[in-house]
């Protein structure tokens, strides 16, 4: 399994994050592996998610490669500077997706002993 699909399995099963407790709104990810898309829905209600794989509307739509993918849940990739340096395109509400950021790991954290997406 990708570590992406891993990732965001974790956040439907965490159900909550207490640092998108002033979010609210939905965020899909189209996620390109050569001629695959993977999608994945993400419903925000104040801290409260929802993810679900697949299409549907949504008001911030981020697109990126599965090696982007993989290098922001690993913590190797900034979301904002893969944003600035066209490796992340957004459609909709920028602010939105922007916010998206928080729910990836820092470097520093991605190397603590036992964070499942750090690379060993």
């Amino acid at each position: 399994m990708p570590v992406t699909d891993a990732f965001f399995e974790q956040l439907a099963d965490v159900g909550h994050d207490p640092r998108l407790c002033k979010v609210h709104g939905s965020v899909r990810f189209d996620i390109r592996d050569g001629d695959r898309l993977r999608q994945w829905l993400l419903s925000i209600d104040h801290g409260q998610l929802r993810v679900t794989p697949g299409d549907g509307p949504a008001q911030a739509v981020l697109k990126l490669s599965t090696e982007v993918a993989e290098a922001m849940v690993r913590g190797e990739l900034n979301g904002l500077s893969a944003m600035l340096r066209g490796e992340i395109l957004v459609d909709g509400d920028l602010a939105l997706a922007l916010r998206m950021g928080r729910l990836f790991p820092s470097p520093a954290a991605a190397r603590e002993v036992g964070h499942p997406w750090a690379r060993r």
